[in-house]
């Protein structure tokens, strides 16, 4: 009988060849973005005229509109950091709740904790202005920051679940028996333990608020919009290189703090090898 023998390694080959045209599908588009912000001409162009960092002189200088860029981006430091501490620290709260918990209804109160993740923004920007309205805070930095913080506090659950969930239970009975308080076994054994999965939650409600515009609309006025309502007025406007450096600023930034994550994960698989 005439067998054909099959090639083991072409599985394997068309798989990376998939995978590489998925990633370059996905990257590409971020990547033409990087060098436009530094094109010397006031238009899109491929190839480029030349190098000029005129565009982003244009959002760290003096005019008006880099006052504005300036605004905007103070204004997504404010309401990024506040509603950040407010997400991790409900988040968390959360998390440790639940992963204590017997009540037989804890994963329905689990699920509508992370149901903002696929509720529609716009539904979510809805409800949230209509709440805010009732309590005079739409126009204010309060809005925004308990609407982002409310938004992002499910990556802060969800990090800080899986990171519980190989949590060893018998080092808070220790703690317990050797007279520890139940706030000073969280502090000087939970938390230290669970930090990477607190702070890489904490990294993702970040990253979250300063990309979210939608619900923002709903709720800011001028003095409190955000880059990424900067950047949605800026193309709408007038289309200019600027948009490009400061998508290149986000990507740089986005780029390390996925880095940061990376290594917490890191941290925390050796960990949880070291502990079996």
């Amino acid at each position: 009988m005439g067998l054909t023998k099959r090639n083991p390694s072409f599985p394997k080959l068309a798989l990376g060849v998939f995978s590489t045209m998925t990633l370059a599908f996905l990257i590409l588009p971020i990547i033409v973005i990087i060098p436009l912000s530094f094109n010397s001409a006031p238009y899109f162009t491929y190839p480029m005229p030349g190098f000029s960092w005129r565009w982003y002189a244009e959002i760290f200088g003096d005019s008006s509109a880099s006052v504005m860029w300036q605004r905007g981006i103070l204004n997504s430091f404010i309401v990024g950091i506040s509603s950040t501490f407010v997400a991790t620290t409900l988040g968390t709260l959360a998390a440790l709740g639940l992963s204590q918990s017997t009540w037989r209804y804890r994963n329905l109160v689990y699920a509508v904790l992370v149901s903002p993740l696929v509720v529609p923004a716009i539904v979510s920007g809805l409800g949230l202005f209509y709440v805010f309205a009732k309590l005079k805070l739409v126009g204010t930095f309060w809005s925004l920051i308990l609407a982002h913080a409310a938004l992002g506090a499910p990556f802060v659950v969800i990090t800080v679940s899986a990171t519980l969930k190989g949590f060893n239970q018998t080092l808070l009975r220790a703690a317990e028996v050797h007279g520890a308080s139940p706030a000073r076994a969280f502090y000087e054994v939970t938390l230290p333990l669970i930090l990477p999965g607190v702070v890489s939650g904490a990294i993702f409600a970040f990253v979250w608020s300063w990309d979210e515009i939608v619900v923002t609309l709903f709720l800011a006025t001028p003095p409190q919009h955000t880059v990424p309502i900067r950047m949605w007025s800026g193309v709408r406007e007038s289309f200019n290189p600027t948009i490009t450096a400061v998508a290149t600023l986000l990507i740089a930034m986005a780029i390390i703090l996925m880095l940061v994550v990376d290594q917490l994960n890191q941290r925390n698989a050796r960990f949880n090898s070291a502990s079996r």
